[in-house]
Formats: structure tokens, C-alpha cells, sequence
């Protein structure tokens, strides 16, 4: 199979270009394309998350992938890397029309194949470690790290606030923790630690 892949960045932005560009350079190599991929998406975000994560794990040995140009797949080289990597260890050819990049089975896509991976490694490993440092140098100089304890939206995002007053008014009732905990579908430990927190009793 052969897919097109179009991504603009906003509903401003037409296919249009994009897919002329694909179908006159297939035009001239002779090749048709038999599934066109479009999608309206930052490039930052994370390829899992766009319909070109989907197609990655849909291909086969000796499918091929034709794009206008790489910064289509991803805005960051890591995640280009990652993409590449994981297409070409799937046998997965990938074609760039201004780049030029015909990455396939030759020896030399494997090796790239290769490099693209283990940059990708050694970047996903950096990032963890920047990250370790960071927190262990706030932590140092005794800065809290993390989402305040009892904030405000903290407290917003657990699903029991949303039955704060009902909760409370069981309890008033005289109503057992483990009945509202049942009424509630959640476990009776979890609401008595809410109820303590929150101070409801």
C-alpha cells in the first residue's frame, strides 16, 4: 500500500498544496497513491496522537509512506527520528518530496534506521535526566515540587468534589461511610480519606 500523508497546522492552512505537490511527484515516478492520510494538527504534538500514529502501526513490509516534506511528520527532529525509526523497523518505506529522502531496505536506510533509533534513545534519556536534576536541584534549595497539596484544583479534579454536599448531608444523616461509599462507586477508604481531608465530619 501506498499512503499519502498530508498535516497542515490550522483550518487556515489547505491540503490543497500539499496533495497537488504528492500527485504530480507520483505522476512522474510512475506510482499511484492508494490511501491519503489528512489531518488538521499541530506538529508538536505527539504522533500517538494524530491519525499518523494509527497509520504507523498499520503498515507492512513494503508499504510506503509519500509526504511533501519531513517537518510534516513532526516539528522537532526527535520525534522525526522516532518516526522514521519505527516505519523503517517495520519495513516501512518513507519518501519526502523537497527533501528528497527515500528511506527503504538499502543498507543505507538501515543504518540510518539505526542512528535515528539510538538518537532517539539518547534524547528520550537526556530529557529524563534533565528532568532528575531539575527536581532534585528545587528540591535542594527547598522549593516544593508538584501541585500544592490540597489545592484548590487539586480538589476540583477529584470526582467526590462534585458530591461534596451530598456526602456531607449522608453523614448528617447518620448514614454508614460504607453505604455512601457504595451509593458513590468508590471504595470506603478512598471517601474516608476525602472526608477527612476535606473535613466533612
Amino acid at each position: 500500500m501506498r499512503y499519502g500523508y498530508i498535516r497542515v497546522s490550522s483550518n487556515k492552512q489547505t491540503v490543497e498544496n500539499q496533495r497537488f505537490e504528492i500527485e504530480q511527484f507520483c505522476l512522474l515516478e510512475g506510482i499511484t497513491v492508494d490511501v491519503w492520510i489528512e489531518e488538521t494538527v499541530s506538529g508538536i504534538r505527539t504522533y500517538k496522537q494524530r491519525r499518523l500514529g494509527k497509520l504507523i502501526k498499520q503498515v507492512h513490509e513494503g508499504d510506503m509512506i509519500i509526504c511533501s516534506e519531513l517537518s510534516r511528520l513532526g516539528r522537532n527532529l526527535y520525534m522525526i527520528m522516532e518516526i522514521l525509526s519505527l516505519c523503517m523497523s517495520r519495513g516501512c518505506k518513507v519518501w519526502t518530496i523537497k527533501d528528497g529522502y527515500r528511506l527503504g531496505n538499502d543498507i543505507q536506510s538501515k543504518v540510518l534506521a539505526f542512528a535515528f533509533g539510538l538518537s532517539a534513545e539518547i534524547e528520550r534519556n537526556l530529557i529524563s535526566q534533565r528532568t532528575r536534576e531539575a527536581i532534585a536541584r528545587l528540591k535542594a534549595e527547598g522549593k516544593h515540587v508538584g501541585r500544592p497539596s490540597g489545592s484548590q484544583t487539586r480538589k476540583e479534579l477529584n470526582p467526590l468534589s462534585r458530591k461534596e454536599d451530598h456526602i456531607r448531608k449522608a453523614l448528617q444523616e447518620g448514614i454508614s461511610i460504607n453505604k455512601i461509599a457504595l451509593s458513590l462507586n468508590c471504595s470506603r477508604n478512598t471517601l474516608s480519606r476525602y472526608i477527612k481531608r476535606h473535613a466533612l465530619n
